[in-house]
């Protein structure tokens, strides 16, 4: 097996979704205040303003796998990336509170099928060999989204925009997306795909592009796989032989958003505040704690295959654990606001090492290639809904008791 041009564009460019996704994510944090003076937002409609793009996002994750079956995996992707286009210069031109509401669903959505696709058609296209680094590339494009979102914030505070530079901080993912979309025209379809619609001579075609050597072999290993011959490409996932698959995939989806990785990054400036810093301090700052994720997913990334991914797990809920009673220690007695930053950054490093890495990874490999696509939507749906949830009940709880979050997570 080969590494070819086409098999990295192809990667690279559907791992673009991870980027947005990303980006999308953590660029709520630089906004929460500018969004509250121009909307005069209560906690509880802060919170219901983030938490609405993760009920899209919700949606969009629970779905995806209709069209990713029916339409294929890469042509999905491209309706995904229009939704990122909508949603970014409709936040950015919003009129109202209910008009933001809107298109930061709409933006969820993109989250949320894509979160579901990316990876599911970098795992289709890549040799087993590759899968679990390629995939991986899809998480790195991720991290590499949440530190260009907060670098973002950065620069254009300093521009110094006005009160309404969250227009600015919300609208500049259309660039990116714009480009996500037209690159998606340029790398072919998955080749399981092609083959679950008994289109052989297609994948054919894409396996040589990526560098298949054992063409006809791999297209009759990946026929077997999905029961093509016998008009079984797909099955129920809720059966008794999936019972295994489905409690990994659940609960490693859900301890992934109950470490309050989401919270802490939606609201890191909020955190900051709370603790005597000022903006411009706490948007540097979010850029540190971006760099940090940016260079420990590199590094889990390129252990991940030698170590496995339980032994990065453990280690990881570890190392957040004393992280995160430290920053409850430091709200709770009102003391040593100066280490804040520190806890965070280590906080994140063991994350990014740890269930940031492997989470994406895990659930595209413990689903069989006949219900992957099910099962990598119930996975990523526990992911979301539990985040929606942390999400929404943070700025709520963290307004009594800064230190209570970070004693729950």
């Amino acid at each position: 097996m080969r590494i070819t041009a086409t098999l990295i564009k192809s990667t690279v460019v559907a791992a673009l979704g991870g980027l947005l996704f990303g980006f999308d994510t953590a660029v709520i944090s630089g906004t929460t205040a500018g969004l509250k003076n121009t909307f005069v937002l209560s906690e509880w409609g802060l919170g219901f303003t983030v938490a609405i793009a993760l009920v899209g996002t919700i949606l969009g994750a629970s779905l995806a796998a209709i069209p990713g079956d029916r339409n294929g995996r890469r042509d999905s992707l491209r309706v995904m990336a229009i939704l990122y286009l909508i949603s970014a210069l409709g936040c950015g031109f919003a009129w109202s509170w209910s008009a933001l509401l809107v298109f930061r669903f709409i933006g969820g959505l993109g989250v949320g099928g894509s979160s579901v696709l990316g990876p599911m058609y970098i795992a289709e296209i890549a040799p087993a060999k590759w899968r679990g680094r390629l995939v991986g590339v899809f998480q790195i494009n991720i991290v590499i989204g949440i530190l260009l979102a907060y670098l973002s914030n950065f620069l254009i505070g300093r521009a110094a925009f006005g009160p309404e530079d969250w227009r600015w901080m919300l609208g500049v993912s259309g660039i990116p997306a714009l480009f996500f979309f037209i690159m998606l025209f340029t790398i072919p379809r998955s080749p399981r795909w092609l083959m679950q619609k008994a289109r052989r001579k297609e994948a054919r075609t894409t396996l040589e592009l990526v560098g298949e050597q054992n063409i006809e072999a791999e297209l009759d290993d990946i026929a077997r796989s999905i029961d093509i011959e016998h008009g079984h490409g797909t099955e129920p996932l809720f059966s008794r032989k999936y019972s295994k698959p489905i409690f990994l995939a659940v609960s490693i989806a859900a301890f992934n958003q109950l470490s309050g990785i989401n919270a802490i990054l939606y609201y890191l400036n909020d955190i900051f505040a709370r603790a005597g810093f000022s903006k411009m301090s706490g948007d540097l700052q979010a850029v540190l704690i971006g760099f940090t994720n940016l260079v420990f997913t590199l590094f889990a990334m390129a252990i991940i295959d030698r170590f496995g991914r339980k032994k990065l797990l453990v280690i990881g809920a570890a190392g957040m654990t004393v992280c995160l009673a430290g920053v409850a220690t430091i709200f709770f007695m009102n003391s040593h606001e100066s280490l804040l930053v520190w806890l965070l950054v280590g906080f994140i490093a063991f994350f990014a090492f740890s269930q940031g890495a492997v989470i994406w990874v895990y659930i595209s490999e413990v689903f069989p290639n006949r219900v992957r696509a099910k099962g990598q939507s119930l996975g990523t749906l526990t992911h979301w809904v539990v985040n929606a949830i942390i999400s929404f009940g943070f700025p709520q709880v963290a307004a009594h008791s800064r230190g209570a979050p970070f004693v729950f997570f």
